[in-house]
C-alpha cells in the first residue's frame, strides 16, 4: 500500500517536470478539479494508513518541493494546485516522521516556497517585458505537422506584427489536458508597425523545386549541420579545422597581412605555419598538438610524448589549448574550430534526403512573401523536440 501511495508523489514530480518544459492548457476545467481531487484523497487515504512506512514518510517530504514549480509556473491553475497542495500539507503534519524532522523539513519548504515567490516575482516584474499582446489569426498548416499564430504586440514602437510557427507533434495530449513544449514558437516574420492587412497562406512543395528555388535566388546560401552529418557527406572533423581571430603577429609570421582578417583553413597552410600555431599534422592528415601544456595533458589524461589530436578534444580542452598563447590581457592570440557550414548548392537530392529533409513538405506565404519552408526547418532542425535544457526562457 506505501508503494501504491508513492506512485502519486511520482505523478507530482511528473507534474513537476511538465511544468518546467511544458505550457499546461486545461479542456475543462471542472472535470479536471473533480479527477485531481479524487485521486488526490485516494492517495491520502493510503498514505495517512501507511504513514509509519519508511517510503510514505519520505513521500511525505517530496509533494511539496516538487510543487513550487507548478505553483510558480502554472499560476492560476488552482483546479490542479489546491488538491496536490492540501494532500501534501496534510501528509507532511500527519506522518510518521518524528516532530523534530518535520519542523525542520516544513521550515525549509516554507523558506523555499516565500525566496521562490519572491525570486520568480522580482524575474517577471524587471526582466520580462511588459507588452500587450493579442492573437489575431492561427491554424494548422496542410499536412498538421506545423502550427502557426500572427500575434500583434502593442508597444511603445508603434507595435509589431509576428507570424509563430511551431511544431504540431510534439504535444502531450490527455484527455482533459494538453501540455505544449516550451521555446519551440519560432519567429518566421516580423514587420514593423502593426500589420492591418493579413493574408496566410499555404502550399505543398516538393525537394526538389525548393532547392531549385533557393539555388536561384543565390549561390552562398550555407547549411549548417552537426559533426555526425558532416561526416556522413564525406567532410571529416579534420579538413573542416580553421583558424579565426588571429592576432597580427601572428599573421605577420605566416605571411599574411593584417587586411587577411577571414578564418584561414589549416589544410592550406604548410607544416611550418601550422608549427607557428603549436599545431602539427601526421601521415594521415590528422592535426595534433605539437607542444601541449601540463595542465592539458592532464585534462586529456594523457602523458608527455602522447599526441593530442583535436578530434579527441572536447569544447573545455580546445579552450586549454587556445590559453597556451595569451596576451598581456589573458586574451587568447587565435581560435580553432571546425567550420559546421557547407554550401546548400553542393547537396543533391540524395544527400538531402539522407539529412533528414522529407520528399514534400509545407510551405508558408505572409502577404505574398515566403516566410517558411519545411526544408528549411528541417535541415537546420528549427525544432529540437528532444532536447531538454533548463534556461530563463522557460521562466517567461
Amino acid at each position: 500500500m506505501a508503494v501504491i501511495g508513492a506512485l502519486y508523489t511520482v505523478a507530482v514530480c511528473f507534474l513537476c517536470y511538465y511544468s518546467i518544459f511544458y505550457n499546461i492548457h486545461i479542456n475543462q476545467r471542472g472535470s479536471v478539479c473533480l479527477v485531481a481531487s479524487a485521486i488526490s484523497l485516494v492517495a491520502l487515504i493510503i498514505m495517512l494508513y501507511t504513514r509509519k512506512q519508511i517510503i510514505t514518510r519520505i513521500s511525505s517530504f517530496i509533494i511539496l518541493p516538487a510543487m513550487l514549480p507548478v505553483v510558480l509556473l502554472y499560476f492560476g491553475r488552482w483546479e490542479i494546485i489546491i488538491p496536490v497542495i492540501v494532500t501534501g500539507v496534510v501528509i507532511l503534519l500527519l506522518s510518521g516522521a518524528g516532530e523534530g524532522a518535520k519542523t525542520a523539513i516544513g521550515t525549509i519548504i516554507l523558506l523555499m516556497y516565500i525566496f521562490g515567490a519572491l525570486g520568480y516575482f522580482l524575474f517577471t516584474s524587471f526582466f520580462v517585458t511588459a507588452t500587450n499582446k493579442s492573437i489575431v489569426k492561427e491554424g494548422e498548416s496542410p499536412s498538421g505537422k506545423y502550427r502557426y499564430s500572427v500575434v500583434n504586440t502593442e508597444d511603445s514602437s508603434n507595435g509589431s506584427t509576428a507570424v509563430y510557427v511551431e511544431p504540431n507533434y510534439a504535444d502531450v495530449k490527455y484527455p482533459l489536458v494538453t501540455f505544449t513544449l516550451k521555446n519551440q514558437e519560432r519567429i518566421v516574420y516580423l514587420e514593423r508597425p502593426i500589420c492591418e492587412e493579413i493574408n496566410i497562406q499555404w502550399d505543398t512543395k516538393s525537394r526538389q523545386d525548393i532547392t531549385t528555388e533557393l539555388n536561384s535566388i543565390s549561390d552562398d546560401i550555407t547549411v549548417h549541420l552537426s559533426n555526425s552529418e558532416l561526416e556522413a557527406l564525406g567532410q571529416p572533423f579534420d579538413s573542416r579545422l580553421q583558424l579565426s581571430d588571429i592576432n597580427v603577429y601572428y599573421l605577420f609570421k605566416i605571411g599574411k597581412t593584417a587586411h587577411d582578417v577571414e578564418p584561414i583553413r589549416l589544410d592550406t597552410l604548410t607544416d611550418d605555419q601550422l608549427a607557428v600555431f603549436n599545431i602539427g599534422r601526421d601521415m594521415n592528415g590528422k592535426y595534433y598538438v605539437l607542444a601541449p601544456s601540463q595542465e592539458l595533458l592532464t585534462e586529456m589524461e594523457a602523458v608527455s610524448g602522447d599526441k593530442l589530436y583535436f578530434s579527441d578534444m572536447t569544447a573545455d580542452t580546445m579552450e586549454l589549448f587556445e590559453d597556451i598563447e595569451t596576451d598581456d590581457y589573458g586574451n587568447s592570440m587565435y581560435s580553432i574550430e571546425a567550420d559546421n557550414s557547407i554550401l546548400l548548392n553542393t547537396l543533391n537530392d540524395q544527400q538531402l534526403a539522407d539529412l533528414g529533409v522529407s520528399e514534400t513538405g509545407d510551405v508558408m506565404t505572409f502577404n505574398d512573401k515566403i516566410c517558411f519552408r519545411y526544408y528549411v526547418a528541417e535541415i537546420e532542425d528549427y525544432y529540437n523536440t528532444e532536447s531538454r535544457s533548463l534556461s530563463v526562457d522557460l521562466l517567461n
